[in-house]
């Protein structure tokens, strides 16, 4: 069966979601830890990329425990400026 992979774009920035990796820690969208502004499991689509900056963004998908959420800056697998992808942990993928 194909990986599902699901993409939300707010200008260079595109956040990529796999629902099959996401563990639901819930750090993401729960007030203490994330921006339920933008992440809401309970509604669709669950990703408002609309309702954060670029750089809130990225940092809230840095934090993502499972690696379910992560992004990319420009087009993808383009990589080699800096900016490129980053996964959970901030790495480039």
């Amino acid at each position: 069966m194909a990986e599902i992979v699901k993409k939300y774009k707010k200008g260079d920035l595109t956040i990529v979601w796999k629902p099959g990796v996401c563990i639901h820690s819930t750090v993401c969208w729960k007030a203490a830890t994330g921006l339920p502004a933008v992440f809401n499991p309970f509604e669709k689509p669950w990703i408002k990329v609309d309702n954060a900056t670029e750089e809130e963004l990225m940092a809230q998908i840095k934090k993502c425990p499972s690696g379910a959420l992560s992004f990319y800056v420009g087009e993808e697998g383009a990589g080699g400026d800096g900016s490129g992808e980053g996964d959970a942990d901030g790495k480039k993928q």
